[in-house]
């Protein structure tokens, strides 16, 4: 899943990058509030994690403009403001829910959990295909004919995506913006590599090339 995080303090944007993509999260930055805008407004994103107090543009006028240009997307409000009234005013403007700072990454990771799974219409932080099902919180796959078994960061993150969207075909691009954070080189053909690697514990059947286009995942075999 590909986050937005639009934090200026660089020491808070260091302490969760580790724990966000630990978390097997591919994470884009913007440490101002007009290249969160521009970013937000042309990316497609599973959640941002937003702060009110940025420089160029603040964060509830950046949240009014994504929402008044459409963009759906689950967003957390970081801030040091606590006071109700600054609560209610960014749930107001589209927020989906609001942490003040200090807090601890534990509590910021389960709230964003809850808010994707939202989103995606699911209570539990697993998925199911057929006989698969992917743990998130512990980043295995468990079969109901074996033992479980670990993937890596970057097998997650594709496994995860492709259950997400059964029965669609998904493009390298989007594969890869989905898994992938900014920094990576997305002309890779490591898509490619990684497939091969979940064929080989899933079983051939499950994800299909379609030549010139990109992959289906099939829930059953």
């Amino acid at each position: 899943m590909r986050l937005l995080l639009v934090e200026d303090d660089a020491d808070l944007v260091e302490q969760l990058r580790p724990e966000l993509k630990a978390a097997g999260y591919a994470l884009d930055l913007a440490d101002n509030g007009s290249d969160g805008l521009f970013m937000g407004l042309h990316q497609e994103y599973d959640a941002v994690i937003l702060d009110l107090g940025l420089p160029g543009l603040p964060g509830r006028q950046l949240l009014d403009r994504w929402r008044g240009a459409g963009r759906l997307m689950p967003v957390l409000i970081l801030t040091a403001r606590s006071s109700w009234r600054d609560k209610v005013d960014a749930l107001k403007a589209g927020a989906d829910d609001y942490l003040t700072k200090p807090f601890y990454p534990e509590e910021l990771l389960a709230r964003l959990q809850a808010l994707i799974r939202r989103a995606q219409g699911r209570a539990e932080g697993q998925l199911w295909a057929s006989d698969l099902r992917l743990d998130e919180e512990r980043q295995q796959l468990c079969r109901t004919d074996a033992l479980p078994l670990a993937l890596t960061g970057t097998e997650f993150r594709l496994l995860r995506y492709f259950m997400l969207h059964p029965g669609k075909i998904l493009s390298k691009t989007r594969l890869t913006e989905h898994v992938y954070d900014q920094d990576f080189d997305r002309d890779s053909n490591l898509i490619e590599v990684y497939v091969r690697r979940l064929r080989e514990k899933l079983g051939p059947q499950h994800i299909e090339t379609r030549r010139g286009q990109g992959y289906v995942f099939h829930p059953e075999p």
